[in-house]
């Protein structure tokens, strides 16, 4: 189901691209639309996960770099990927005070699970295995391609947005050219939300709870899960997180940013209702 909503995202932002180029720019506009295309096609598909560690500054962990929360951190990582069947994932921090934490790659070979410094500050190694082993749920059912891929295309729609509303109409030629481009700024302006309904259509909420499900049967108990979904409630709030709308639903908890256009990413559930659910399992 997931390779389906690729492909599907990729098809969308293609004809998004086209139809938009050609709106602004006319035939050469759509050359140009399908030229980006292309490069976003292949881009979301094999460096999306780059582009959204890149967005975080996230840094790498290993004995060498971040050595200090590689001792701390591999070990957890490490047992829980021996569990379920996986390969060990790259491991990233992000240098930001808010607690949050995401699994990003187009599969389980080459995966990768990023840290906010404020995470491992406020849990535990019981939360955060809790944690790490939902992102790696994730892995395991293979829908960090979908969410990598989602937030690739969710850029490149706002990006063309911002391009449409500085350069649309400004061209130069004919009375209809021009009416033409003023038309193609004012819809391309209006992408960007469009954008947020794309992501909440693509990543149904069903997959937190599916992952917040595997942390309980690999921890072996839902009440590592259920501790951390509550300091992270608590905590994103007290310390909002400076996210992008167009990759917040690649983490555990929504990116509390006090912004109300926010609130049309809600790709995830209410956190109370998962902590129900996990509550269910005992």
């Amino acid at each position: 189901m997931n390779a389906v909503k690729t492909a599907l995202l990729l098809g969308l932002l293609s004809a998004i691209l086209l139809v938009g180029g050609e709106a602004i720019a006319g035939r050469n506009g759509l050359y140009i639309g399908l030229a980006i295309a292309v490069v976003m096609n292949f881009s979301s598909y094999f460096f999306s996960d780059k582009i959204a560690l890149s967005m975080y500054h996230a840094q790498p962990v290993s004995e060498t770099e971040n050595p200090q929360v590689y001792h701390r951190v591999a070990p957890i990582v490490r047992g829980l990927t021996q569990r379920m069947g996986l390969p060990m994932p790259k491991l990233y921090i992000i240098p930001e005070d808010s607690p949050n934490a995401f699994a990003t790659g187009r599969n389980p070979n080459h995966a990768s699970v990023a840290f906010t410094a404020g995470i491992l500050q406020l849990m535990n190694d019981n939360e955060i295995e809790g944690v790490v082993a939902h992102e790696l749920g994730h892995v395991l059912h293979r829908d960090i391609l979908i969410s990598s891929v989602a937030a690739t295309i969710a850029v490149a729609i706002t990006m063309l947005s911002r391009m449409a509303f500085w350069f649309g109409g400004m061209g130069g030629g004919r009375d209809d050219e021009n009416r033409g481009s003023a038309m193609g700024a004012l819809l391309m302006m209006i992408l960007a939300p469009i954008a947020a309904l794309l992501i909440q259509m693509a990543i149904s909420r069903s997959r937190e709870y599916d992952a917040d499900a595997a942390s309980a049967k690999y921890v072996g108990s839902p009440h590592p899960l259920i501790a951390g979904l509550q300091k992270l409630e608590t905590w994103s709030k007290r310390i909002p997180m400076d996210a992008s709308p167009s990759t917040a639903h690649m983490f555990i908890i929504k990116p509390f940013s006090g912004d109300a256009i926010m609130r049309l990413f809600s790709t995830h559930p209410p956190t109370e209702a998962r902590i129900e659910r996990l509550q269910a399992m005992r």
